[in-house]
Parts: structure tokens; sequence; C-alpha cells
């Protein structure tokens, strides 16, 4: 197998996996701390702005290559085998149907808070 196949295989994985959480966090059989961090990756994996900007040069996929993955692979191992099963068996029909990526408000929101954070922090550094 060639490494754009492998590359390719791995990508298809972390979006099947980022929509498997999203079916995690609503399923009754996840306990807590599970289900905080399956929800805090998928507010932030599924909003359709990052955190970093990929526009910015190197930083910008930063948390699209590394944190993201990360913070799914810790996700996925916290999870109950079970629900797993389950929740990645919803995401495949999801994803087969064709019905796109699910969207997160809360995603949103936590990136607009977080931006203006940092705007206001700079705005009284440099005041």
């Amino acid at each position: 197998m060639s490494t754009l196949q492998n590359i390719c295989q791995w990508a298809h994985r972390v979006k099947r996996d980022s929509v498997t959480l999203w079916f995690v966090c609503r399923h009754p059989g996840t306990s807590w701390l599970p289900k905080v961090l399956a929800a805090f990756v998928v507010a932030y994996a599924l909003s359709p702005i990052d955190l970093i900007p990929d526009f910015i040069p190197v930083l910008g996929y930063v948390d699209d290559v590394l944190l993201l993955p990360g913070l799914i692979w810790l996700a996925i191992r916290l999870m109950p085998k079970d629900v797993l099963a389950e929740c990645r068996e919803q995401a495949d029909t999801w994803m087969r149907r064709g019905e796109g990526k699910p969207r997160s408000s809360w995603g949103i929101a936590f990136v607009v808070v977080v931006w203006s954070g940092v705007g206001v922090a700079l705005w009284l550094w440099i005041r």
C-alpha cells in the first residue's frame, strides 16, 4: 500500500471518528468524563471556523494535523467498547447516506469566545 493511500485511509478514519464522537455525546451509555471530552472535541472539530485560522502559515494547520487527531484518539480510547462500536456504526451509516458533516453551534461559540478574549486581552495590554 502506498503512502498516499495510507494517508487517505487515516484521514477517512479521523473524519469518521469525529462524527462517531458526535453520536457518543448523545449516547446514554457514555460516562461523564468521555462525554465531556467528546463534547469538547466535537464542538471544536465540527465548528465551521478554526481556533487557529488556516490562512496563518504552518500554525493554521497544526490544529488540523496534530491537535485534533490527538484529541480524537484520546476520546476514542476512553469510550466503552460497546458504545464505541454502536456509535461507529451510526457514523458509518450517516456518512454513507452523504448527509455531510454535522455542525456544532457550541464549537462556533467556543472559538468566538476564545478570539474575543484574545482581542480584549490584547486591547488591554496595548492600552
